[in-house]
């Protein structure tokens, strides 16, 4: 962690000092998964410095979960799509619920064609996966991610943060097998609050920084 809490300059900035903590993967048989939007500019950083490939994480919440605070989702993971095991598209929808859904996962699908533009899935298995975000406030976006990643058997998850709020990485960082974060201030606020541009990329510029 930062001996003190300083805003980072941008997106970028953080990433790359996110970078210096994940330095023991580098020219590592690693996969850096960026969460967007807002995590891909720090993923991208991370990954030119590690010298590893660079994919996405999309998620659409769909519905509210049993716990207080928690959200059933459908992930897409470098080209794949995965569903919280609560979620379940029948063949022929019959409900506004069920047509709500296949609807939802469809608009995912076509916003990761767009953001991925149109590159085949990504084998995860038995790899080594990085997963980025620009910060956590609840835990509730790294959840999901955590989740769908148990999902595809990779060798060894580790989540990333330049910062995050006291409670969310007490909630987040047991799902990982490490976790790495820059700082954790005792008043968090928001995300955007500790850079000085929170500037986002958008779907087409997210493509952009994948390529």
């Amino acid at each position: 962690m930062l001996e003190h809490d300083l805003r980072f300059p941008n997106l970028s900035s953080a990433g790359a000092k996110l970078a210096q903590g994940l330095h023991s993967y580098r020219d590592q048989d690693t996969i850096v998964l960026g969460i967007a939007l807002a995590g891909v500019p720090v993923a991208r950083e991370v990954a030119n410095f590690l010298r590893a490939p660079l994919d996405l994480i999309l998620i659409r919440r769909l519905l509210i979960g049993d716990e207080a605070g928690s959200h059933l989702c459908a992930v897409s993971i470098a080209g794949s799509m995965l569903l919280d095991d609560e979620i379940s598209l029948g063949d022929s929808p019959s409900e506004p619920l069920e047509h709500f859904l296949r609807d939802a996962v469809a608009e995912l699908r076509d916003r990761e064609q767009l953001c991925r533009r149109g590159r085949p899935p990504v084998d995860l298995s038995e790899r080594t996966l990085i997963v980025i975000d620009c910060g956590i406030r609840t835990g509730s976006t790294m959840k999901a991610a955590a989740r769908a990643l148990r999902k595809i058997k990779a060798k060894w998850i580790i989540g990333a943060v330049p910062v995050s709020s006291r409670e969310g990485h007490a909630e987040v960082a047991p799902l990982f097998d490490e976790f790495v974060c820059l700082m954790q201030p005792e008043l968090f606020i928001n995300a955007g609050y500790w850079f000085a541009d929170f500037r986002r990329p958008g779907d087409n510029e997210v493509g952009y920084l994948l390529g």
